[in-house]
């Protein structure tokens, strides 16, 4: 298994973040919640146990509870300082899921997958921890994410330097995602992408949030090397030239990927075998079938 994220400094971030406690940082965990607890809300079903997997703040979990749809909601995180006074949170790395094989209705994961070095295990995981006919949800950052910064730094760096390395992670693909949803075994599997736009002052407004979010770079390939002052000035030129708005404010994108799919259970529908159809597809388009050419 490559190693792309550091661990450590990520649940160092994490934390520092949570500590200082800026609630306007948390718009997009915010947004996430808001849009796994409405697709939850029209699930035809009650969900007894429900998991919030490393939800950083518990709002995932307050929001799912407000829908009605679960009786007895649990937390796990990468910490006890995660937890809410009073709150017993289960500790767990972001890499493991903690629960008994078929022990969990509902695992709801907000927007902490992508910061995982083995994402399909996890999947596998979850898969496992689940009852048949469990439900999964998950929010995950996804290509496009912050692509206007990747490009400004990119430029800013080979412009002063020559040369250029990673400051910004690689965001998986929604297709790669739907892949891994099937390969752990899921059923009736679903992903789609959420692109928001969201406009900064300036390059550092939009650091600084990234910063408080714990979202600054994790990647174990990055340079040691301390950036200058002169550096991000020039960044912030770049992305004011490129991505600017006529009143000046500068765009920034995140793309967010939802996902569900179920543990296997003999009452879901199944595809029909090939060749098991027992009207052609002409006659119910009321068409002549013409023969392929040989």
């Amino acid at each position: 298994m490559d190693i792309v994220f550091d661990q450590p400094l990520i649940e160092a971030r994490r934390k520092r973040a949570f500590r200082n406690g800026d609630p306007k940082a948390q718009f997009l965990l915010e947004i996430a919640a808001q849009e796994l607890s409405e697709r939850l809300s029209v699930v035809e079903r009650h969900f007894d146990r429900a998991v919030e997997l490393h939800g950083y703040s518990g709002l995932a979990a307050r929001y799912l509870a407000n829908t009605g749809k679960v009786t007895q909601i649990e937390r796990v995180e990468t910490d006890a300082a995660f937890a809410a006074p009073g709150e017993t949170v289960s500790v767990s790395p972001l890499e493991t899921v903690p629960l008994a094989p078929e022990s969990a209705n509902l695992i709801v994961s907000p927007l902490s997958l992508h910061l995982t070095n083995d994402t399909p295990g996890v999947f596998i995981q979850v898969r496992r921890s689940l009852k048949p006919d469990g439900l999964f949800l998950a929010a995950i950052p996804g290509s496009g994410t912050l692509q206007e910064l990747r490009e400004v730094l990119l430029a800013a760096e080979s412009e002063l330097t020559g040369g250029a390395s990673p400051r910004v992670i690689p965001f998986a693909d929604v297709r790669d995602i739907g892949a891994l949803l099937q390969r752990a075994g899921f059923t009736l599997p679903v992903a789609d992408t959420e692109s928001y736009t969201v406009r900064y002052a300036s390059l550092f407004s939009l650091l600084k949030d990234l910063r408080s979010m714990g979202m600054t770079n994790p990647l174990a390939s990055r340079s040691r090397k301390p950036l200058s002052r002169k550096f991000f000035l020039r960044a912030a030129e770049i992305y004011a030239e490129r991505f600017a708005d006529p009143d000046g404010r500068i765009r920034a994108t995140f793309s967010i990927i939802y996902i569900s799919g179920w543990a296997p259970h003999e009452s879901q529908q199944k595809p029909l075998k090939p060749g098991s159809a027992k009207q052609r597809l002409s006659d119910a388009l009321s068409t002549r079938e013409l023969p392929l050419k040989e």
